[in-house]
């Protein structure tokens, strides 16, 4: 399989040299590192070219790399059910930077792209309707980005004097967070509803 994977990677670098940075075979799969600029026609060939025949778009995700000054990759997965082969495909961007969307190539991106943008932030040029996908309109950051606070920036609960639903700052409260840092095997002074039956 690896040499099959080889032959594909020097026949893409030979056919797309601009397209190419990197090639490198990891885990049974090949992953390209390409230019983001070009990733609408090199996504085309892998999709008509009749050695490669990438036809089906399988996910696209992100990876942030905070200390980067690339800080994101933008990773697309593609199958060739022709060639029983799978690709990966990797394009490094700033932050500030915008990616072409390939939905003129695969339809199917058009969900893809706009969950990586609610996740990311990352921004597709060319999307027909880049908007949130998962989180909710009013919703601030991007929760897959690795500076975002895990509790959040706000919380949202069912306020039952006002009957509708109120969006408030994260409030950690620490009455429920009192821990004897025990084993319940062993040490503990107390004993827990149900104990008694096996003492």
């Amino acid at each position: 399989m690896s040499e099959a994977l080889q032959e594909l990677a020097a026949h893409i670098e030979m056919k797309r040299p601009n397209d190419v940075l990197s090639s490198e075979l990891a885990y049974g799969e090949l992953t390209l590192r390409v230019t983001s600029a070009g990733i609408v026609d090199f996504v085309e060939f892998l999709k008509t070219d009749g050695t490669s025949n990438f036809s089906t778009l399988v996910d696209i995700t992100a990876v942030d790399h905070p200390s980067r000054e690339q800080r994101f990759d933008v990773v697309y997965h593609f199958l060739s059910m022709y060639q029983n082969q799978r690709i990966r495909v990797v394009a490094a961007l700033r932050e500030e930077e915008t990616i072409p969307s390939i939905v003129s190539v695969h339809p199917s991106a058009g969900w893809f792209e706009r969950e990586v943008f609610d996740m990311f932030g990352i921004i597709f040029s060319g999307h027909p309707d880049l908007r949130r996908l998962l989180t909710d309109y009013g919703f601030r950051g991007h929760p897959l980005r690795k500076d975002f606070p895990a509790t959040g920036y706000t919380e949202v609960r069912y306020d039952e004097e006002l009957k509708r639903v109120v969006y408030e700052p994260v409030s950690l409260v620490q009455e429920y967070r009192q821990f004897d840092n025990l084993s319940p095997w062993e040490g503990a002074k107390y004993i827990l509803p149900g104990d008694e039956k096996g003492a």
